[in-house]
């Protein structure tokens, strides 16, 4: 099934569920680089994650990633367990 690219402002967190694989320990390493690519390079990243209604992707920059979330713009916040990938 291919994610269906919404605009980061259409994330609705209340529908965001975990995804079905485990994080890999290459996806954990991309996840971490992701702020400093956004904060130091002004560069975007492709997320994908897990929804209710199937994966959703959203092409934004990351401004920050904690032990549990990815901090977007606009206070958005996505469950590191619900990320499928992300994409330079």
């Amino acid at each position: 099934m291919t994610a269906e690219l919404i605009e980061k402002e259409a994330i609705d967190v209340t529908k965001i569920i975990p995804a079905d694989t485990k994080l890999s320990e290459e996806l954990i390493n991309r996840l971490a680089s992701a702020p400093r690519l956004g904060n130091e390079f002004k560069a975007k990243a492709t997320i994908e994650f897990n929804t209710t209604e199937g994966p959703k992707r959203v092409y934004t920059t990351v401004w920050s990633v904690t032990e549990k979330y990815i901090q977007l713009k606009n206070n958005i916040h996505i469950p590191i367990k619900c990320v499928i990938d992300i994409e330079f």
